[in-house]
């Protein structure tokens, strides 16, 4: 059988918080043939390839899911959101690039603009021309998107998104998403006030059943409290950000089986503005002198969160904040400052997304799946930055 065997290298699958060491890989037709110790090794074949992987760790294909495709990131990008649908479509085959180069194989796209995509002709959000497009080819992530951003009027910058004013209009909005061929819906649970949620439990659970009844998932932006205990309640599948839950959020999350997305990564990320740049005026309120406390406050959300049972998967939201496609090692690290163990932080990148996903083949590396699989350099469980250490995405 043609094929590469990846030889005698350490295996960590986020399983476990043991490292397999002495183990080889073979992969033909794009699958795993067998993973094996290396001093079992069956007899490959003379046409099979053998790469000497011995110093590297292999882990499954990495999934980030929190991401937005066609936005290149940065302060600015706001701004970059009502660029022409060429560009924003450029961007997305550079971060597809970037995306290949760091090991990860499965992107949850939760919004794009809409426009006029100019392969297809079809106004819709841009993400879900490129899911099509990327579809079955290997140099690009497989993907699962949402449509648009669904929002309170008001409820971001710019008239970024479908604005609606109440649940009928949600409800709308919702179906058209569905009807573009949205994989998942995404909601926008933080409002123009602060304090208050921009729509009613009863409104976002309406919302989640049209989706179910549908095949797709809803994921709900949720930054401050108000909009996460409206999520957890209504049976969203996941909160994004959640930077304000709280211990009765989280066990309400566990009861209702919504999982979390952290996007940890944001946080740091601004931490150098001031240095370089102007803090975004919509995305760093209340302000630059708070963002230490946001940053414990989210932290400690996470440790809410892993203590009640919550499904952690992991994101970088890069595009629709200033982190990049290649920096999902970045929120690994994150999740283990927040109180992770390390093996935890992988599975978060790994077969969580999966999970979240309903993919029960992303993120996980198995005899007979798919060859989704990345060299690093060090042992990711107990030094989460071995995952910036590429070698190898085959």
């Amino acid at each position: 059988m043609a094929g590469t065997l990846f030889r005698d290298a350490a295996l960590a699958d986020g399983t476990g918080p043991e490292l397999r060491v002495g183990v080889s890989v073979l992969v033909a037709d794009d699958r795993v043939g067998w993973i094996r110790p290396s001093d079992e090794e069956p007899d490959p074949g003379p046409d099979v390839e053998v790469v000497d992987a011995s110093g590297c760790t292999i882990v499954p294909g990495l999934v980030d899911s929190h991401s937005h495709l066609t936005l290149p990131g940065g302060a600015h990008w706001i701004d970059r959101a009502f660029d022409t649908p060429d560009t924003l479509l450029a961007a997305a085959e550079h971060n597809a690039r970037l995306l290949r180069s760091a090991g990860v194989r499965w992107a949850r796209d939760v919004g794009s603009p809409i426009g006029t995509d100019p392969v297809d002709g079809r106004v819709r959000a841009l993400a879900l021309g490129l899911r099509d497009r990327w579809a079955g080819r290997r140099e690009y992530p497989y993907v699962r998107a949402a449509g648009t951003w669904v929002v309170r009027t008001g409820g971001l910058p710019g008239g970024l998104g479908v604005e609606v004013r109440d649940g009928d209009g949600l409800l709308a909005a919702v179906t058209r998403q569905l009807d573009d061929g949205a994989d998942l819906v995404k909601l926008y649970l933080d409002g123009p006030d602060r304090e208050t949620a921009p729509f009613t439990v009863g409104e976002v659970r309406a919302a989640v059943e049209l989706a179910h009844g549908r095949g797709a998932r809803v994921a709900a932006h949720s930054g401050l409290l108000p909009g996460a205990r409206v999520g957890a309640e209504a049976g969203v599948d996941s909160l994004e950000h959640g930077f304000q839950l709280d211990a009765d959020v989280a066990r309400t999350m566990a009861a209702n089986g919504v999982a979390l997305v952290s996007t940890l990564s944001v946080l740091e990320s601004w931490r150098s503005f001031g240095r370089t740049t102007r803090v975004p005026r919509f995305a760093a309120e209340p302000g630059r002198s708070q963002l230490a406390e946001r940053r414990e406050r989210a932290h400690a959300s996470v440790r809410d969160a892993a203590r009640a049972g919550v499904l952690i998967a992991a994101g970088t939201d890069f595009g629709g904040g200033s982190t990049r496609a290649n920096q999902l090692a970045w929120e690994v690290e994150c999740l283990v400052t927040a109180g992770l163990e390390p093996w935890q932080a992988l599975a978060a990148a790994t077969r969580n997304g999966g999970t979240l996903l309903g993919e029960p083949e992303a993120g996980v590396l198995r005899e007979g799946g798919p060859a989704d699989l990345v060299l690093v350099h060090g042992d990711p469980l107990t030094d989460p930055a071995a995952l910036w250490r590429v070698w190898l995405v085959p």
